[in-house]
């Protein structure tokens, strides 16, 4: 059995409630006969949305597909929504100014909370740098939102830099970039911080394994 959690705002609310935050007119939200407990019990887990954060060269995208990777081998379904992918489409419109940055973790946020309802554990990497914007995810996806800090020095990440980016943002080639020229607020609770820096990535999974089997996300096997 699939234990029920509080589902996000956007799961409930009444039509007079959307009306009042959408532009668009003359639509109605249309209500599914398959519920999102009837998906979860299907898949035998809960939908959930694990948001990793954290400075660039923090390993987010590292972890969170190799959590997939686990979470695959114990059959559940699972989706891994990266960063840097989402801006070849659906966010390609998109810099990386502040207000670009709000609206990229918006549309993100939106997508993720699809995915809850579709009873998926979703797996999101990104940077997502305000801590307002991150709140404002787990006010669409509710109490199945699970924000994952990938806790790596600036230091670490810029040893890292791999893509060579810290490089330029120091050099004045990049601008708004995170860590350098546009702050990173560090998450004050999350459900779950991991030592990217100096923690191996297999302790890392483990720990958001472990997390999610006490929470009754997902279940023992």
């Amino acid at each position: 059995m699939v234990h029920r959690a509080q589902r996000g705002k956007g799961a409930d609310m009444s039509d007079q409630q959307r009306e009042s935050q959408q532009k668009s007119s003359n639509v109605v939200w249309h209500q599914s006969q398959v519920t999102t407990e009837m998906r979860e019990t299907l898949n035998g887990h809960r939908g959930a949305v694990l948001w990793f954060t954290g400075l660039s060269g923090a390993g987010k995208s590292t972890l969170a597909n190799a959590v997939e990777e686990r979470l695959y081998a114990m059959k559940a379904r699972t989706f891994v929504i990266d960063g840097d992918n989402v801006r070849h489409g659906l966010c390609a419109d998109l810099s990386f100014s502040d207000d670009d940055r709000v609206e990229n973790i918006r549309r993100v946020g939106e997508v993720a909370g699809l995915f809850v309802q579709a009873g998926v554990l979703t797996l999101t990497a990104f940077i997502s740098p305000f801590r307002a914007d991150r709140e404002k995810v787990r006010s669409i996806v509710g109490e199945n939102f699970i924000e994952v800090h990938c806790d790596t020095a600036l230091e670490v990440c810029e040893s890292r830099d791999v893509k060579g980016l810290y490089k330029k943002a120091r050099a004045g080639e990049i601008a708004d970039f995170t860590g350098i020229s546009s702050p990173y607020e560090v998450p004050e609770n999350p459900e779950i911080r991991v030592d990217t820096g100096s923690e191996d990535l297999s302790v890392c999974v483990d720990k958001v394994i472990t997390y999610l089997m006490d929470k009754k996300v997902i279940q023992h096997v």
